[in-house]
């Protein structure tokens, strides 16, 4: 069947042929942690003569994925786990804008601007750091009720939507009301799912303590895992050790079950037990960016762009595919530390990954060999709320408690880009040690016009007073 032209295609036959660069240009497809560190890498190795670097990406900022959960309780401002593209690419250009299609045999690449035109730009060399997207099912009741867990504004809020319910619950008196109001449903028992329930339900329960319509009896929450453990990532005993904690924190925690409902607010799950929660949260895993399947780059069954160890990308055939390189949650990267297996889709990998990305690209520019990307895994933190946590350091070493809580933060305020950002956080924790943590909702912020919008509405006239019948007298 003939191909049909379409008008894009008609455009480019007679725009005119692109001139020669003199100085070679490196496009950065997502400003997130590979991104950004790259970017940062490859302006640090290559001069303004050497490369123009531009990234795009629909945020003006990166966000620091593993401080999402403080950002959620309240332990850290949000504004400080995120970190500007313009203050900290200096010497990159950034380009506000959605990824729409991807065309590497042309060296070209659609952005869909928020206003405007979908327009093409050119390049010379790519890297995808596209990152991933929540990972949902076709579950009833799921696109309408849940909250994702991915980025800072579904942080904010899963914060202001828990506070909320709270401050609604403690001036109603249906018991059937208040109970689904304070019942808090976390479905996903990884890090991301872990680590959210047990940060706001200690900002919970530190909440109702001013309270004093609401019983800490009263607050309910449910933790659904499809599997048979939690934290996969650490070892059986330190997931164990966390499953105790949170049971002991009374967490009802449903494993090897699965979500089936929830519409309207009513969960349904695998096991048979049914009840009502005005929270919703889905933390069940994550997927490479679909926009790759709008690519001709090579992606493996996961949807996840092909890789070598040197993060170039490679056909089915592992053949190198001129001027293309990925890494992070996009990209299936073999774990050479364990042969057969794939780097796994954590920050503690991208970062890394990043940095030899930029290395490599660097030395491809300057006509020397790439090196392969070898990282043995240090080891797995998380935090269980305030003054609590576990983690497990070099394979062996399993700490837990207050002690692991400080390894946590220190490791990740440590692999916060920006020295900036360092201070912030450290000063917001200072300042929560010695002030306690602010328990206020701000719920409006999702929809600050609402209240504006019904001052404007003219009011309804009064409806006209019935005239009062007239008497008559009839003679006879």
């Amino acid at each position: 069947m003939p191909q049909v032209a379409t008008p894009v295609d008609a455009a480019r036959a007679q725009a005119p042929a692109p001139r020669p660069r003199k100085v070679p240009r490196i496009v950065i497809l997502g400003g997130g942690t590979v991104g950004l560190y790259s970017a940062r890498r490859l302006r640090k190795r290559l001069g303004r003569r050497e490369a123009a670097i531009v990234v795009v990406d629909p945020r003006p900022y990166m966000t620091y994925q593993p401080f999402l959960p403080e950002a959620a309780a309240g332990s850290i401002d949000p504004r400080h786990i995120v970190a500007p593209h313009r203050r900290a690419l200096k010497g990159v250009d950034v380009l506000q804008g959605k990824v729409g299609e991807i065309k590497h045999g042309d060296r070209t690449v659609q952005i869909i601007p928020e206003e405007g035109e979908p327009y093409w730009i050119t390049y010379d060399h790519l890297v995808v750091g596209l990152g991933s997207v929540a990972r949902t099912l076709p579950i009833p009741g799921l696109a309408e009720q849940g909250i994702g867990f991915k980025n800072v504004e579904e942080a904010i809020a899963v914060r202001n939507h828990v506070l909320d319910r709270i401050d609604v619950a403690a001036s109603t008196w249906d018991p059937e009301l208040r109970r689904r109001m304070l019942t808090f449903t976390f479905v996903g028992g990884g890090f991301a799912g872990v680590e959210a329930l047990g940060e706001v339900e200690d900002m919970a329960r530190a909440t109702v303590r001013y309270y004093k319509q609401i019983e800490q009896s009263e607050l309910r929450f449910v933790l659904v895992e499809g599997s048979q453990r939690i934290l996969p990532e650490v070892s059986d005993e330190l997931g164990g050790y966390t499953l105790e904690q949170l049971r002991k924190r009374d967490i009802e925690i449903h494993l090897s079950t699965f979500l089936n409902s929830c519409v309207d607010g009513h969960v349904v799950l695998s096991n048979g037990l049914e009840f009502d929660s005005d929270t919703i949260v889905w933390t069940a895993g994550v997927k490479a960016n679909p926009v790759l399947q709008d690519s001709d780059l090579p992606l493996d069954k996961l949807g996840r762009v092909t890789c070598s160890a040197t993060l170039q990308v490679v056909d089915a055939d592992g053949a190198v595919v001129p001027d293309a390189y990925s890494a992070g949650d996009c990209a299936a990267v073999p774990d050479l530390y364990n042969p057969g297996k794939f780097c796994p889709p954590n920050a503690q990998h991208a970062l890394r990954q990043a940095k030899r990305l930029g290395d490599n690209l660097a030395n491809v520019l300057r006509s020397a060999e790439p090196t392969p990307y070898k990282h043995k895994n240090v080891g797995a933190v998380a935090s269980l709320g305030m003054y609590k946590g576990v983690a497990q350091m070099f394979g062996r070493i399993k700490v837990r408690g207050f002690l692991a809580w400080v390894l946590h933060r220190t490791y990740h305020v440590f692999a916060m880009p920006t020295f900036n950002r360092k201070v912030r956080i450290m000063a917001g924790w200072t300042g929560s040690l010695l002030l306690r943590r602010e328990v206020v909702s701000l719920g409006s912020l999702h929809d600050p016009r609402a209240e504006f919008r019904a001052a404007s509405v003219p009011p309804k006239p009064r409806p006209a007073e019935p005239a009062a019948e007239a008497t008559t007298s009839v003679g006879v």
